[in-house]
C-alpha cells in the first residue's frame, strides 16, 4: 500500500535553503522529506527511501544537480527530478531540461511554484509506478539474440523495474550456428534478464507467415498476457524477421502496447517514432549480447563499439547519450514501456525533420 505522504529527497549544500524547502513541503503538503548536503549517499538513500520526487541544487560540493539527475535516471527513469539554482539564466535552464529534468526552479524559490511542482510530479509518478505493477513484457524474435540486439537495453530497464519479462524465440538459429549452443546462449541471456524463455524450433530461414507461427505467438500471448510487446519491424531484409512481424501483428492484436525494434538487417524504411534512452543499461545490453559467444566471434554487428555507436546515433532524436529506437504500432494509453521509460525516459519525436 502506498504511503499517504509524498516522499521527497532534497539536496542542497546551503542549510538554510534545504531547511526552507523541507519546512514548506512538510507544512503545505505533509511530505516525508530527507535532506542531503551533497550527492554523496544519494543512490543508497533513493534505493532505501523510495522517494516520489527529488529536488536538487545545481551546484554542490562533490557533484552537481545534473550528476544527481543522471543517478536518479539510472535507478528509475520515471523518478521526477526538480533542478533549482541561484543562476537564473537560460543556459542553466536549457542544460537542466535537456538533461531530462522535469522542472527548473530559480532561486529565490517561490513557495507556491515549489509546492505545485512537487505535488504534480509526485502524484503523476505514483500513478505511473502503480501502472507498472500490472505490466508484463513479451519480446519476440525470429532467432536467438534478435531481441537482445533490438531492445536489450530496454529489457534490462524492464528487469530493473521488476516487470515480468518473457522472451519468445521462434527458431534455434541452426543456419547461423549450432542449435544446441544457441539454445544454451539463449538460456544464459534469459537468466540475466530473469526472463521466462519460450524457444521454439521452426526452420531457420523458412519461418512461415501464417501457422504454425501465428498459433505459437497466440499461445504464448494467451499464457503470459503481456501488456507490452516488442517484435521485429516489417522493414527488414531478412525473410524470417518479416514473417515474425506479420504473424505477431495478427497474434498480438489485443495487446495494449506493440512496438517494433531495429535489427542489423533493417532497411532504410525503418522509421522509428519513439526513442528510448538506455543510459545506465548499456553495459547490461553488452552483457546480454556477450552470452551469444558463437555469434560474437563471427558477426561484426555484435562488436561492442558498433552496438554503442548505433545507440549513440539514435540519441540525436531522443534524450540521453544512448537510445534504442522503436516503431510504435499501438499505444493504447500513451504510457511508455520502460522503468526508468521510466520505462519513457523515452521520447516521442515527430518524424518531421529527422531526415
Amino acid at each position: 500500500m502506498e504511503p499517504t505522504a509524498l516522499r521527497v529527497v532534497v539536496l542542497d549544500d546551503e542549510p538554510d535553503v534545504a531547511q526552507y524547502v523541507q519546512l514548506i513541503l512538510e507544512m503545505r503538503l505533509e511530505c516525508d522529506v530527507r535532506v542531503l548536503p551533497s550527492p554523496h549517499g544519494f543512490t543508497e538513500l533513493v534505493r532505501d527511501f523510495v522517494p516520489d520526487v527529488v529536488v536538487t541544487d545545481i551546484e554542490m560540493p562533490g557533484g552537481t544537480g545534473l550528476d544527481v539527475l543522471l543517478r536518479a535516471r539510472e535507478i528509475d527513469r520515471d523518478l521526477p527530478v526538480i533542478i533549482m539554482t541561484a543562476h537564473g539564466t537560460a543556459e542553466y535552464a536549457i542544460t537542466a531540461l535537456r538533461g531530462g529534468a522535469d522542472e527548473f526552479l530559480a532561486k529565490p524559490l517561490d513557495s507556491r511554484e515549489l509546492v505545485a511542482a512537487v505535488s504534480r510530479l509526485g502524484s503523476s509518478y505514483r500513478r505511473t509506478r502503480e501502472s507498472r505493477r500490472g505490466r508484463s513484457v513479451l519480446a519476440i524474435g525470429a532467432h536467438p539474440d534478435d531481441v537482445e540486439i533490438g531492445v536489450g537495453g530496454i529489457l534490462a530497464a524492464h528487469a530493473e523495474a521488476g516487470d515480468p519479462i518473457t522472451v519468445l524465440t521462434l527458431s534455434r538459429g541452426a543456419r547461423g550456428g549450432v542449435a544446441d549452443d544457441r539454445q544454451q546462449e539463449s538460456l544464459a541471456s534469459a537468466d540475466l534478464l530473469r526472463a521466462r524463455l519460450f524457444l521454439e524450433d521452426l526452420t531457420d530461414t523458412e519461418i512461415p507467415v501464417s501457422d504454425p507461427t501465428v498459433g505459437i505467438v497466440e499461445r504464448v500471448v494467451a499464457e503470459v498476457r503481456p501488456t507490452t510487446v516488442y517484435v521485429h519491424s516489417r522493414h527488414d531484409r531478412h525473410q524470417d524477421h518479416r514473417a515474425v512481424h506479420d504473424a505477431a501483428m495478427v497474434a498480438t492484436r489485443r495487446v495494449q502496447h506493440v512496438a517494433c525494434y531495429q535489427s542489423p538487417s533493417a532497411t532504410i524504411e525503418f522509421c522509428p517514432t519513439r526513442f528510448v534512452s538506455i543510459d545506465g543499461f548499456t553495459q547490461a545490453k553488452l552483457e546480454l549480447l556477450g552470452c551469444f559467444a558463437s555469434q560474437t566471434e563471427v558477426r561484426d554487428y555484435l562488436e561492442p563499439e558498433l552496438v554503442l555507436a548505433t545507440a549513440r546515433y539514435w540519441s540525436r532524436f531522443g534524450t540521453g547519450r544512448h537510445v534504442e529506437p522503436l516503431e510504435v504500432v499501438r499505444d493504447a494509453s500513451g504510457i511508455t514501456p520502460s522503468s526508468a521509460e521510466r520505462a519513457d525516459a523515452s521520447t516521442d519525436t515527430d518524424r518531421q525533420g529527422r531526415r
